[in-house]
């Protein structure tokens, strides 16, 4: 069986980023549309692609799918719903409160949690309001990549929390009315939520040892959280066969050798399995081929493929490393490969005598494991907001509750318990990490563009709110944004594969970061089988598909355009990443 059990009415597809989460939702639902059933596909991914996969554009309201009848869809823009959420709270108070007040009101709805808080009402009301999906069978979710995913989910108990522990009359959420008036609503989500005669959850893999420990890691707190009814999805499955083709045997064996050491836990979920296709599943007849591969036909011989390839890591290392310090970003879409690409050139720049300091602000990044440990010159960090978030609390107390009385330092700690503190306590770090870039090189791996983005964004928000609560800003975090922003100083490399999705998401992501005054530095093409030399049917259909996709990349005129090969061996640790530097 390819596709998930159906059976409950609600289905959600969660993982790590680039696993396949919004193809198979939407394989999903149009397979129970073909079958007569009325269904809704909603996004919550700030950088969703729902759009791309089903070929229409579209908006905050359900919107039918052409060739798919019975089959809707709808992305829930946070940005969007936190600007409705804030007039929301703010009009009633017009007219009544003076000019000054309102605008601080406003001020106060500004943040990344009003962002958070106001996009998951939206989803709020779609899952604990029966109502609002009274003219569906299903409603399946194409949830964000994990780390968001976990914190959309944990939601409803941590603002039941929050808002049952308030005692004052304000916070960076503005007034507490406002959140007192959704309890009953977030309470029924958390029931629905864990209901399994209600709700299944899938959690979306490929054979890939990380992400099988993203999909865990998922698991363990899912069911902490009482959502029990969970089921793995193994997406892209390379059988070799018979086959003599030494890419195909080696790409085929390297998921084997994940799925043989799968964590315990996800062993015992019911598990379906999808095959790797030779197409990008983009439009309706790719998602019927994901849906049943069997009836798709055999596949057709591929045609040789015919571009020019870009430039390779070595001549980008070499470029970067004339530079002598500074700031790289590796940014892109789940699932392309930024924190390999991050390694590898954190391990050449060290390994050329550069002090180099590797870190992560994605909280579903594992750079340590990618590069290992004991590399003269490199130090490795991950930016954890646990711990970030329990410095800043108490920096904050020791200056801005200093000289409070007892009723003002209890007003200050439940300010600090709010959600949107773990948000300026890691973006702080971040600005900490850029500001090393001054006399050393510091390789940042980013978080999916979504959240990045948000991160990027978060400077004007922080400021406000770091005024509020310190009436100071650090040093570092005032000259962020002029640093990203010098090309000197900050190079961004856009990290992308040679498929449609991940093109598409790199644009997108490229025209947000010019129009915020960052110009990429350059695109780099990863995991490319164009030098390979496979004969698998499957993957040189993949290898002939790619050349589209590099030309796109690559042809821009002024565009540095790098090709990162894909390796017969993980690239993992010194030796494996010391072959993609070659």
């Amino acid at each position: 069986m390819a596709l998930p059990d159906t059976r409950t009415r609600h289905l959600f597809f969660t993982g790590k980023g680039g696993v396949g989460k919004t193809s198979l939702a939407c394989a999903t639902g149009l397979a129970l549309a073909d079958a007569g059933r009325r269904v809704l596909l909603v996004s919550t991914d700030p950088a969703s692609n729902l759009d791309d996969v089903l070929g229409v554009a579209l908006g905050q309201a359900p919107t039918a799918i052409p060739g798919a009848p019975g089959l809707f869809a709808l992305n829930i823009d946070p940005e969007a719903a936190a600007r409705e959420y804030r007039e929301r709270m703010v009009a009633p108070y017009r007219g009544l409160l003076p000019a000054a007040a309102i605008a601080s009101m406003e001020e106060q709805f500004s943040g990344a949690c009003t962002v958070e808080i106001a996009a998951f009402d939206e989803f709020s009301k779609l899952l604990g309001a029966p109502e609002a999906t009274a003219d569906f069978d299903h409603v399946l979710f194409d949830t964000a990549p994990t780390g968001h995913t976990l914190r959309l989910l944990t939601l409803p108990s941590a603002w039941s929390e929050f808002i049952g522990s308030a005692t004052g009359g304000a916070s960076c959420l503005g007034p507490l009315a406002g959140l007192e008036q959704q309890k009953a609503l977030y309470a029924a989500t958390l029931a629905r939520l864990s209901d399994p005669a209600e709700t299944s959850l899938v959690l979306v893999s490929r054979p890939e040892a990380a992400a099988l420990r993203e999909a865990e890691r998922t698991r363990g707190e899912l069911e902490a959280l009482g959502v029990r009814n969970l089921h793995l999805a193994l997406n892209g499955v390379l059988d070799a066969g018979d086959s003599d083709d030494p890419v195909a045997r080696a790409m085929a064996q390297r998921g084997l050798a994940a799925l043989a050491e799968m964590p315990a836990g996800l062993s015992q979920l019911p598990v379906t399995t999808t095959p790797l296709l030779p197409i990008a599943t983009l439009g309706l007849a790719a998602l019927r081929r994901l849906a049943d591969p069997e009836a798709a036909g055999p596949i057709p011989v591929a045609a040789e493929s015919d571009c020019e390839c870009p430039e390779r890591i070595a001549g980008l290392l070499d470029t970067l490393a004339s530079q002598g310090h500074g700031v790289i970003l590796t940014m892109g879409k789940g699932g392309v490969g930024k924190t390999t690409l991050a390694a590898a050139l954190a391990l050449g720049l060290a390994q050329r005598g550069h002090p180099v300091h590797l870190s992560t602000t994605d909280p579903a990044a594992h750079v340590a494991e990618a590069i290992g440990s004991g590399v003269p010159n490199l130090t490795v960090s991950r930016i954890d907001p646990e711990a970030e978030v329990a410095a800043y609390r108490a920096e904050v107390l020791e200056t801005a509750g200093a000289g409070l009385d007892a009723n003002g330092r209890a007003l200050l700690e439940e300010d600090l318990r709010s959600p949107c503190t773990e948000e300026i306590a890691v973006f702080r770090a971040f600005a900490r990490a850029v500001d090393g870039g001054r006399d050393s090189f510091v390789v940042l791996d980013t978080a999916p563009t979504g959240h990045t983005l948000l991160l990027l964004d978060a400077a004007e928000a922080y400021h406000r709110e770091v005024s509020r609560t310190q009436g100071e800003l650090p040093e570092s975090v005032r000259r962020l944004l002029p640093r990203l922003r010098d090309p000197a100083f900050c190079r961004v490399l856009i990290v992308t594969l040679a498929e449609a999705t991940p093109v598409i998401e790199a644009e997108r992501l490229a025209a947000d970061l010019q129009r915020a005054g960052i110009e990429p530095y350059g695109w780099v093409i990863n995991q490319s089988l164009q030098t390979s030399g496979t004969r698998h049917p499957v993957l040189a259909q993949r290898r002939a598909a790619e050349a589209e996709f590099i030309r796109r990349v690559s042809e821009v005129p002024g565009r540095l355009s790098v090709l990162a090969p894909w390796v017969m061996e993980p690239p993992v640790g010194v030796e494996g990443l010391g072959r993609l530097l070659k």
